[in-house]
């Protein structure tokens, strides 16, 4: 098995960052990558109002998992927990133990690739891993690579490869942590890892997220789901609007009810359950073992108390799995785009679809329905909420 081994202080880590590791995972076939935020670099110093261990860890996991590779990714602390310095060789050491048959590499960009031979063990680093070295511009190509591929070659035997990724990224981590203290909002940072960076203001952000515009809410959003997740959630957004449009209610609620109504999905039971304590939410028998009720309730709290939302928009989140009976026009609208949003795929979608822009009752009951059949087909309980929904739009049939 090959596998990839990139390291970095990743604070913050960016889009050049995420191009190099997938560029070289495609070329080298690799079957594995391994992103290691480092702990303490022997070649730099920490910086000033940059982001600890942890936060530099969460922000490398949210990276990973917007690679969109079809390999496994792993974000490893291994050098977050070791005590000192921080030196390539160890981590090798550790590694080659739990991989002891596989082909390591070890990925890097120019700069660290032409002072390679002055790292700690340089020997022991390349006797472990093989090395590949991207570069960072058009201009790191073969005349300024092949000296020092044929120079550690031959003094140390290693097993060098050289790619130039077209397109990369040209930053630092420098350059960007001074432009968010600007107040600026840099491209080259993937939309997630910058939403990550304003919830926590990181470098000098100190943004109010109760009045954040629409994009900066989305990248706040976005931090805290799966990438898999986004599409729904936009798609949600989407139809949430055009639904507000068609059926008179207030577009902006419908709108911020939609990009936050999803912001806890992932949170497992244990932390829903933490956040149900700490912002008093009473929980019902099967809500308190149904993880999936959960973040409903939560995601509202966050709304409201993290992003400020209005009580209608928070009421609209709370509601939006379940039902209720006797819901309000904005919380019957994100009930059913959460529902028939363009990337749901399920018989009798269509139908919903067509319906909802001419009878939004006919298609909440019909949605309301369709839940009740397949949690029943499931053998999954039906929550008492979304019983009572349907039998409120069904009195007087």
């Amino acid at each position: 098995m090959k596998i990839g081994i990139y390291g970095g202080t990743f604070d913050p880590i960016h889009r050049g960052h995420m191009a190099a590791a997938q560029t070289a995972a495609k070329l080298l076939e690799l079957d594995k990558l391994l992103l290691i935020p480092a702990g303490i670099p022997p070649h730099k110093h920490k910086s000033s109002g940059g982001a600890n261990g942890a936060q530099r860890m969460e922000m490398t996991s949210i990276a990973a998992d917007r690679l969109g590779l079809k390999i496994p990714v792993e974000v490893l602390d291994l050098e977050l927990k070791r005590e000192g310095k921080s030196y390539t060789s160890d981590t090798l050491r550790e590694l080659r133990k739990q991989y002891p048959k596989d082909e390591l590499w070890l990925l890097m960009g120019t700069d660290m690739f032409l002072t390679l031979q002055n790292w700690h063990e340089p020997k022991t680093i390349m006797k472990l891993a093989k090395i590949c070295a991207f570069g960072r511009t058009e201009s790191d190509g073969e005349e300024l690579f092949a000296p020092q591929r044929d120079y550690l070659t031959s003094e140390f035997g290693a097993a060098v490869t050289t790619i130039t990724l077209p397109g990369l990224v040209d930053i630092s981590s420098t350059q960007l942590r001074t432009r968010l203290a600007a107040g600026e909002r840099p491209e080259e940072l993937d939309e997630s890892v910058y939403g990550y960076i304003l919830r926590h203001g990181l470098y000098g952000t100190h943004a109010d997220l109760k009045h954040l515009g629409w994009e900066d809410l989305r990248a706040c959003s976005y931090s805290m789901i799966r990438a898999k997740r986004i599409p729904h959630v936009r798609g949600c957004e989407q139809e949430a609007v055009k639904l507000a449009i068609r059926w008179g209610e207030n577009e902006d609620d419908a709108r911020a009810a939609a990009i936050l109504h999803d912001c806890t999905k992932y949170l497992d039971l244990e932390e829903q359950l933490s956040l149900c304590e700490k912002y008093g939410i009473i929980l019902d028998d099967l809500e308190k073992v149904a993880v999936k009720l959960l973040h409903s309730k939560t995601g509202a709290a966050i709304a409201r108390y993290e992003y400020g939302m209005p009580d209608r928009v928070c009421e609209a989140i709370c509601w939006h799995t379940t039902g209720k009976p006797d819901m309000t026009k904005l919380e019957k609208i994100l009930y059913i785009a959460d529902y028939m949003e363009p990337t749901r795929d399920f018989d009798g979608v269509e139908k919903l679809r067509a319906l909802v822009y001419k009878d939004l009752d006919a298609a909440v009951r019909l949605g309301l329905e369709m839940s009740v059949e397949e949690l029943t087909e499931r053998g999954v309980p039906v929550h008492p909420n979304t019983a009572e929904a349907l039998r409120f739009l069904t009195k007087g049939e």
